[in-house]
């Protein structure tokens, strides 16, 4: 009798036990499913930002097959540009060094009218160009350089005059625009998730993107900003949620 209450114990101990491995298992499999349920979601940030200067650039350049005449005429037109910019009470200007190029060669080969033909050109290339920095006023930078432009042509000086503007740097909003881009990434995950009944886990996995310039121009490619000193910074992040019951 007594052998026979041991091994039902035993038994009952056996099924117990084989019971809670069971829900131990279970649970096991569930924890492990759930972990590979995930949903990926892409956070977007972007941020307007003001350009801190800009600079007038003033390019000009001559061609020839002697290297003198073209040093002595951009001596010329830097001193009749020069002149100029002091006339007009401009100071920040910057002169830069000559750049000469050398082709090596006179001739080039061209098709004409079906023909292989040699065409003379110029073996050499002097260039120079002037720069004037605009910083308080970057919103005359535009009027500066058209009416720059307008004044040499007037003067028959020959130039290829163009703004350049200089943002702030990037780095120093960078941690503000990735905060933004993981708020929304975690909003949209949100989003899925209640869509599909389930709640949003923790981050498996997060990859910040780098911070970037869209240009001059709006997505379409069409619709100009309010202005050309202004750019749009962007930053998105894409992030890995897990997603639970």
């Amino acid at each position: 009798m007594k052998k026979n209450i041991q091994i039902a114990i035993l038994g009952a101990s056996v099924a117990l036990g084989l019971i809670v491995l069971g829900i131990c298992i279970n649970k096991g499999l569930q924890s492990f499913s759930n972990k590979e349920r995930v949903v990926t979601v892409k956070g977007l940030a972007e941020k307007e930002i003001k350009a801190s200067s800009a600079v007038v650039r003033i390019d000009y350049s001559f061609s020839g097959d002697e290297t003198k005449p073209l040093v002595e005429n951009i001596d010329k037109r830097t001193a009749a540009i020069s002149a100029y910019l002091k006339s007009k009470g401009y100071k920040d200007v910057a002169i830069s060094a000559l750049n000469l190029f050398d082709s090596k060669t006179y001739y080039e080969t061209d098709w004409v009218d079906g023909k292989r033909v040699q065409i003379k050109k110029d073996r050499y290339r002097a260039s120079k160009y002037q720069t004037l920095t605009v910083n308080e006023v970057v919103e005359e930078a535009e009027e500066i350089c058209n009416q720059i432009n307008i004044d040499l042509i007037n003067k028959d000086i020959t130039a290829d005059v163009s703004t350049i503007y200089k943002f702030p740097e990037l780095n120093s909003i960078k941690p503000a625009l990735i905060a933004e881009s993981t708020k929304n990434a975690r909003t949209a995950g949100e989003q899925f998730a209640e869509d599909s009944h389930s709640r949003l886990g923790k981050i498996k996995t997060a990859s910040q993107g780098q911070i970037s310039l869209v240009g001059r121009y709006d997505e379409d490619g069409l619709t100009p900003p309010p202005a050309p000193y202004f750019q749009k910074a962007r930053v998105v992040s894409s992030i890995v949620f897990f997603l639970e019951d």
